[in-house]
């Protein structure tokens, strides 16, 4: 059954694309570029440097009423890519218009660290923009060179999905609210740590300590390493704060990074926290927020009585094309033209 085209709905739509090549890329983004365009509609596109060449060259001069952004840098912590889209939506939706974008998070070469992380923010999109303003957001899968289980799950995260040039609702979608459910995904087992310790309140300073050296024995410089030690500060404190008084901290090195991991006896629910600029006031929840602001990648998931956070910081720092260095800025990491 096909479904209405983005300018009928009312609300927010949420659209995965299947193509298999550049002509299939073309041909489905394109006309929704430019329909959003006709209607005087802001329209941001996500992608890589490769394929907003490839869309600047189709949509010929449509291309300078667009705005465009490297998914590369603002996508690179996956959890920065709702702040930036919420930045959108604040900065250009007025009553009585909608808005639409492009954004393509997951391609092959993405960690699987990274890839799930990327679903589960695929999923969170319904939570964050489902029951607020009418905009459309097609997000392009590529079947060509992502394996069938990614698509399938690209099938319960978008309400619609878009094939062969027709729409239609995806009878696999998961809804809304169990888009919102506890996440639990196993995460990777982990190597023998570099060190591991129990901390409670009062022992903040000992574990900053502690991750600023190990990280440093491991390959980070001192500036990389002191970030990563008031990350894991941060949701340090969390454990104190939300998670029974009292926490602990293992540290280790992967092939190409230094991982954090924090775990109490909290519960995570509020699933968009962590994606959330803090408001003005001192007590607004904040922890999460800056981690995933100063870290290559967080984990967090919600198991039997424990919840457990994962701090990624890569050994290059060349690799981290998107840190934001003022912690305290509450802007989104996406840079809109003028």
């Amino acid at each position: 059954m096909t479904d209405p085209s983005p300018s009928a709905v009312n609300r927010f739509r949420h659209e995965a694309l299947f193509y298999s090549g550049s002509a299939e890329f073309v041909n489905g983004t394109v006309p929704f570029v430019r329909e959003g365009v006709a209607s005087g509609e802001p329209v941001l596109v996500v992608e890589s440097p490769e394929k907003i060449k490839t869309l600047r060259a189709a949509l010929e001069r449509d291309a300078d009423q667009v705005f465009f952004a490297d998914m590369s840098e603002v996508g690179a912590n996956p959890a920065r890519i709702i702040p930036a889209w919420c930045d959108f939506v604040n900065r250009h939706w007025v009553p009585g218009k909608s808005l639409r974008g492009i954004g393509e998070p997951i391609w092959s070469s993405r960690g699987a660290d990274e890839l799930v992380e990327c679903q589960r923010h695929e999923s969170l999109l319904n939570v964050a923009f489902g029951r607020g303003r009418p905009w459309s957001l097609l997000c392009p899968y590529d079947t060509a060179t992502l394996r069938p289980e990614v698509i399938d799950e690209a099938r319960r995260s978008h309400e619609f999905i878009v094939e062969g040039g027709s729409a239609r609702r995806s009878e696999n979608f998961r809804g809304i609210d169990a888009s919102a459910a506890a996440f639990s995904a196993p995460l990777a087992s982990a190597p023998p740590p570099l060190d591991e310790v129990t901390f409670e309140k009062g022992d903040l300073r000992r574990v900053r300590e502690l991750v600023r050296k190990r990280a440093v024995a491991a390959g980070l410089d001192e500036s990389r390493a002191y970030t990563l030690a008031v990350a894991t500060n941060e949701v340090a404190t969390n454990s104190i704060l939300h998670g029974g008084g009292s926490g602990t901290l293992r540290i280790w090195q992967d092939v190409d990074r230094v991982i954090c991991e924090v775990r109490d006896r909290g519960v995570f629910d509020l699933p968009l926290v962590d994606r959330e600029a803090p408001g003005p006031d001192p007590s607004s929840p904040r922890g999460l927020w800056l981690a995933n602001q100063l870290c290559d990648l967080v984990q967090i998931r919600t198991f039997h009585e424990a919840t457990v956070v994962r701090l990624h910081m890569r050994l290059d720092p060349r690799a981290n094309l998107s840190l934001v260095t003022d912690v305290e800025s509450t802007e989104a990491t996406m840079i809109l033209p003028p």
